[in-house]
């Protein structure tokens, strides 16, 4: 008796032990807006907010972000960069490469003085999109 006590115990540790130590993040989108260069390099003006609902994935293990949107977006993160933190937001940013290899960088968000509203940012040399985003 005392060692079935044992080895369930010891179990729902060793349970408890792999869910922490998978870093999978899911999100959920409710809209995005793009803001995109001209051609002579300066930016315009955001897009107006699109509606949204898409899923949304940080999975730490396989060092990839993905958005599940018509077109899977997959990102393999190449950095994890430092947190930043003012009086205004926390930044969890990350050096990026897209499905078609491309350089980006992609940010998570949260907005303290928003009611920690977070936003996902992925931005490139000559695009800026960004979605509304919120804990699953």
């Amino acid at each position: 008796m005392n060692k079935t006590k044992i080895y369930i115990i010891l179990f729902f540790l060793v349970l408890g032990l792999q869910n922490s130590f998978g870093q999978n993040y899911k999100f959920k989108t409710s809209g995005f807006s793009v803001l995109e260069k001209n051609e002579k390099g300066k930016w315009g003006k955001w897009s107006d907010l699109n509606l949204v609902n898409l899923l949304v994935t940080l999975d730490t293990n396989k060092s990839r972000i993905v958005i599940y949107s018509q077109i899977i977006q997959l990102f393999e993160i190449i950095e994890y960069q430092e947190i930043e933190e003012n009086d205004a937001d926390i930044v969890y940013s990350f050096s990026c490469k897209d499905n078609e290899g491309v350089n980006c960088t992609l940010s998570i968000i949260t907005r303290k003085k928003q009611d920690n509203r977070k936003q996902l940012y992925i931005n490139y040399d000559n695009r800026i999109v960004v979605y509304n985003i919120f804990n699953m």
